[in-house]
């Protein structure tokens, strides 16, 4: 265009270029996400699947709001069909090891406590309790949804119940159950 361009426009042409580059090289960095849990936001775990021979849901939904003030838990459950949305008291997240535990209110009042420990990358939050009714101690694990719009999987049967042991005769002819 120009013929005679100035060297000096030519050095404040290139600092620009630098200067726009360098912007764009930190600007990449900084959208990068954290590899463990966002310390603001909303997250949301679940477990929900589908029974196969009824076709009810099963499972759990939790869904944690991050905020700068405080976090907060919306806790769903299946008793046959999904319940209501319920809001937790007492959430406590530690950031640094991933312990987890908030209480729910139930139906009759009674308050309940649910301990749980996230995963170092975030993706998953696995619950304490006795997942099969009681019958075996086995822990909940929750994956951290991304597609909302996916179909839930089928359910996977609880393990077969131990079974109890036999009750031995006694040497005076009373029956004790075996240890």
């Amino acid at each position: 265009m120009y013929p005679n361009t100035s060297p000096r426009l030519a050095a404040m042409l290139a600092a620009l270029l630098f200067a726009g580059a360098t912007g764009a090289a930190v600007a990449a960095v900084k959208g990068k996400k954290p590899a463990g849990l966002e310390r603001y936001g909303v997250a949301v775990y679940s477990d929900l699947c589908l029974q196969k021979d009824s076709g009810e849901i099963g499972g759990q939904r939790v869904t944690l709001h991050r905020f700068a003030e405080a976090d907060s838990v919306i806790y769903e459950f299946t008793a046959g069909a999904l319940s209501w949305p319920i809001v937790a008291n007492d959430v406590n997240l530690d950031a640094a090891t991933g312990a987890f535990d908030f209480t729910i209110a139930g139906a009759d009042n009674e308050e309940r406590t649910i301990v749980g420990k996230f995963s170092k990358d975030g993706q998953t939050l696995t619950l304490e309790g006795d997942y099969c009714g009681g019958n075996v101690r086995m822990p909940m694990k929750l994956s951290r949804v991304r597609d909302f719009g996916r179909p839930l999987k089928t359910c996977t049967p609880c393990p077969p119940m131990p079974e109890a042991p036999a009750p031995v005769p006694a040497q005076d002819g009373a029956e004790t159950p075996a240890a």
